[in-house]
């Protein structure tokens, strides 16, 4: 069997990570993963370790600009100690209206994808600029771009129209949803065991809640942007336009400059609401739920705030599926806030969701629900890497087939 090592960049708005996996036929073996973190900070990490969890690499330099980020990651990749890539998958949000397909990467459409950077102001940026940059630093290995809207693309008409006139939706202003590979890497992990009728939370600094029948996405909670939805770390989530027309016309009176306001404004629903807006303390929910023991009142309304826009999701999920087989919760605070699983699911009660206390104090995959529920709820790691070395071997085997 001939080695196949497939590379994985997944970069955010401040941090890159990154692993390889070797594959042959339906194997996948990972090799080693990696990360730089606090992109634009002098208080960077930059870690890359092997599949058996030993630090090869573990520094924190500065970190002033991606260039200098995703340098550190190139130089690293490119050097002996690592297997040369054969494929590169990337991650990306969204790549608008005109690119739904997961497919391989060009200049010309990473240009169009550009387009669209509105759609996923934070994201997009720096994920163009790596893909621009793996197409420089390693010639002649196929890139291909693995999108968080694809998962979404099965919603109905009437979930991803956005009620506004049609001059804008011809725009492609729609729903597109995000973390996608995170819920389509859910549905892979259930295998067998997946229900009819699904609900995901993915709860960390970002979060969103999807319905899945059957294992195609029904709904979803964020809409044209990750700011839509739930309420995160420092986003907004879904909110009264009242409110940001409000906050827009109070930064109009000391600018006179449109795109000026519109990038402050948001600055304002991306970077600093949410959990930090309302606790003016910070968006970690570690934080806050000390800040809570503490006796914190802001910190408090936060994370009710949170927990009850949850509940009202899941229970709008529970009536557009029909009911409800299974809940999972997965991301940074659906594996490890107990707390916050809790008090989501004590609310919850009237559709048919009991928590074990004993099985629910637990981090990572597990089943905590009561033996008397009637939805079965599960605590699930999301594996967006694999499911992205899963579309790059799917896709060079049609690239394959295709040339022959």
């Amino acid at each position: 069997m001939s080695s196949f090592p497939v590379l994985v960049l997944n970069s955010g708005s401040s941090s890159i990570k990154f692993c390889l996996y070797e594959t042959f036929s339906e194997q996948r073996t990972k090799l080693f993963e990696g990360a730089v973190d606090g992109i634009g900070t002098d208080l960077g990490k930059f870690w890359i370790k092997d599949a058996r969890g030993a630090k090869l690499i573990d520094e924190t330099p500065a970190l002033p600009t991606r260039a200098v980020a995703f340098g550190l990651v190139a130089q690293a990749l490119r050097s002996e100690r690592f297997p040369s890539p054969s494929a590169i998958g990337h991650r990306m949000v969204c790549g608008g209206p005109t690119v739904l397909e997961n497919q391989p990467i060009t200049p010309d459409l990473i240009d169009e994808m550009e387009r669209y950077t509105a759609f996923a102001p934070l994201h997009t940026p720096i994920a163009v600029y790596i893909m621009r940059e793996a197409l420089r630093l390693f010639p002649g290995v196929p890139n291909f771009v693995c999108l968080d809207s694809y998962f979404h693309r099965t919603m109905p008409e009437v979930a991803q129209h956005m009620p506004i006139p049609h001059e804008y939706a011809a725009m492609g202003v729609r729903r597109f949803g995000a973390h996608g590979i995170s819920y389509e890497s859910i549905v892979y992990q259930l295998g067998r065991e997946l229900p009819e009728k699904l609900v995901v939370a993915h709860l960390g600094n970002g979060a969103s809640i999807t319905a899945i029948r059957n294992g195609r996405c029904l709904d979803t909670s964020m809409g044209l942007t990750p700011t839509g939805g739930i309420i995160s770390g420092t986003r907004t989530g879904d909110i009264d336009p009242g409110v940001l027309l409000f906050i827009l016309r109070k930064i109009a009176e000391k600018t006179s400059n449109a795109a000026e306001a519109a990038d402050q404004l948001e600055v304002v629903a991306s970077k600093k609401a949410g959990l930090l807006g309302v606790s003016e303390l910070s968006n970690d929910m570690r934080d806050l739920r000390e800040a809570i023991k503490a006796g914190d009142a802001k910190a408090r309304l936060a994370v009710d705030k949170f927990v009850w826009t949850i509940q009202k999701w899941i229970g709008s999920y529970f009536v557009e599926l029909g009911g409800l087989d299974m809940l999972v919760f997965t991301g940074g605070i659906g594996e490890n806030d107990i707390a916050s699983r809790a008090e989501i699911c004590a609310g919850l009660g009237a559709l048919g969701i009991a928590l074990d206390p004993e099985r629910n104090n637990v981090r990572g995959a597990a089943t905590i629900s009561a033996k008397n529920s009637k939805v079965i709820v599960r605590v699930i790691p999301p594996a967006e890497d694999l499911i992205i070395v899963n579309h790059v071997v799917r896709l060079m085997s049609h690239d394959c087939v295709a040339q022959d």
